[in-house]
Parts: C-alpha cells; structure tokens; sequence
C-alpha cells in the first residue's frame, strides 16, 4: 500500500530540494559496504508496524537463479557486510547456505531475526547455527514489557522473545563476544518518532536483566516509516497528515552523511535493485541501467543518483533512522 507516498508528492520534490541545497548536488551513493538480501515476505508473525507486509500467508520467495547469482557476486567482490532480511529470512530453504557462504568468505554477516521464528518446526537449533557461524543478530523487540511489545506484535510474543533471548544468551550471544553480537531493535508503538537511542537502551538493559534475567550487546532505533501496514494504520486513525508532517518538520540536515542509502544497495526476492528496503517496497528501484541482480557491480552502484521521496524524511527526522540505528543523538 502507497498512501501518497509516491515521487510526485509535494513532500518528495521538498526532500529533493533540501538535501541538493544542503550538499551542492544530489544525494547521492558512495562506495558500496553492505549487500542487503530480502529473501521473501513468508513471515510467521505479522507484526502492525512491518513496512514490508511480511505475514504467514506470504508466498514470495527469492529463486535458486538469485540465490547462486548473490553468492557470485559475494565471491567475486567481497563487500565488507552481508545483510539477510525478510520476512522472517530464516524460512527460506537456502538461508543457511547462503550465510554459510557469506561467513565462509569471511563477510560480515547479518541476519534480521525476529526471535519467534526458533520455535517454528526445523528452525530449534537455530540459535547453534547463528554461534557455530558468527552471526551478528539484530532482533526485533519494540519495547520492554509485555503489553508495549504484544500490543504491535500479537499476542504471546513477547513470552517468546524472552524465551528466545534466553536460548541466545546460553549460546554466548549479548554477552560481550564480537563474535556473538546480538542487538535489539525497537519501534515506536505509534505516531511519533523514537526516543534517545541511548537512554532506550538503559532502560531496555535494566528492565529485561531486572525482570528475566536476560542481556543484550546494545540497542538501536528505527522510526515506523509511513508505507505498507503503518501507512495503512495512521490513515484509518487518521493520523497520516499529520505524521508526514510531524517528520518533515524534524528533518535533521547531520544525519545526511550517515544515510544507509549511501553504502548499500537492497536486492529484493524477485532479484530486483533498490536504494533501500523502503524503496523497494515502494517499488522504486535504482536509477541504473541495469537495475537486476545481473547487473550489480560496485562500479556501477558507486556514484549513482538516490531515488528519494516523502518516505525519506522517516530517516532524516530528529536523531536519524538506519538499519543501524539512529545516525545522530
């Protein structure tokens, strides 16, 4: 779902405008660090908040084509960082492999986990498997208690979660081993943008080792981005205008050099390139010739002119939003 967020909005040619006045130019890519791999929409949750309308009964799922054509192109050019999301990435049959392959190169490997999907059939060892490889984990868990975390996630997942975290910490994951990274991610639970990253993670770190006994490495922020279910949800409440609005205002000209735009490109199941994971649910790929997997080469990648739009200002408002958490404080 779109809701107006399409590149002739009012607010797409005012992002545009800004950042080309701010930089002198367009924004634009630099070297490319990460290759971020979307291995389908098959999720088992369906979380309220996910821009990628990810759920159970989601079917899409990247080829054996893509599959091989990504693990080329992970031999032969060696970018620092392998980001694997989904959905919930882990249920995509060759999802093991391909991490494999990744760490096998010694690339930086990250897998986007939402905890919950470790008690699905075939995935119980899931936790060995990421220690076994170094994964370095980011996992969902927008908020400390049961009622903020189930109220945008359903209901019983934050039970889970803990469960999970447990499982993890056993293995060595949140306890300090660079080899064992495990960070949790948080959304807002509604139509504002997200607090002190910093002070988030005191209170997470206090609240989770208080109450269950569990830790984590450290905590990063992501504003909800107003397309696919969020979109969907701030229209019905009303709430759209004024949460478009609410981000353009707080628009913050430091977090332009941090844009995750910038060093990666996003590679969607159906073996298309994209600028971000916002873009390419918005179907909006990279302006390039050849904008498949068949043509992805850092050379042609470096330099390119950034699709942008009104979404974009999710990720320049207040302290900043990326894959990696906020980009200022």
């Amino acid at each position: 779902m779109r809701l107006p967020l399409v590149p002739d909005d009012p607010r797409a040619h005012r992002f545009a405008t800004q950042t080309a006045q701010i930089l002198g130019e367009d924004l634009r890519a630099e070297a490319l660090q990460t290759l971020q791999i979307n291995l389908g929409k098959r999720c088992n949750q369906a979380c309220r908040h996910c821009h990628v309308d990810a759920g159970p009964a989601r079917t899409e799922s990247m080829s054996d084509v893509s599959v091989e054509r990504v693990k080329a192109i992970l031999t032969e050019y060696r970018m620092p960082v392998l980001d694997i999301t989904g959905g919930a990435p882990e249920l995509h049959p060759r999802f093991r492999e391909l991490v494999r392959h990744g760490r096998g190169l010694g690339i930086t490997t990250i897998v986007r986990h939402n905890f919950t999907v470790m008690f699905e059939p075939g995935q119980e060892d899931l936790p060995e498997f990421f220690a076994e490889q170094g994964v370095t984990l980011f996992c969902s868990l927008p908020h400390y208690t049961e009622d903020g975390n189930d109220r945008q996630r359903g209901g019983g997942v934050f039970a889970a979660s803990i469960r999970a975290l447990r499982r993890l910490n056993d293995v060595g994951y949140g306890t300090g081993r660079a080899d064992r990274s495990l960070t949790l991610v948080h959304n807002p639970l509604g139509a504002f943008l997200p607090g002190s990253q910093r002070d988030l993670e005191r209170d997470f770190r206090d609240a989770l080792g208080r109450e269950h006994g569990v830790t984590f490495d450290r905590l990063v922020t992501l504003a909800n981005m107003p397309i696919a279910r969020f979109a969907a949800w701030l229209d019905r409440s009303g709430q759209l205008t004024n949460y478009l609005d609410r981000l353009e205002q707080r628009f913050n000209p430091a977090t332009l050099p941090g844009l995750m735009c910038r060093g990666m490109v996003s590679v969607s199941w159906d073996g298309r390139l994209f600028d971000c994971d916002f873009n390419q649910m918005l179907d909006l790929p990279v302006r390039i010739a050849d904008h498949s997997l068949m043509g992805l080469s850092p050379e042609a990648l470096r330099g390119r002119s950034i699709v942008t739009g009104a979404h974009c200002f999710g990720c320049t408002a207040g302290s900043g939003s990326s894959c990696g958490g906020a980009l200022t404080e």
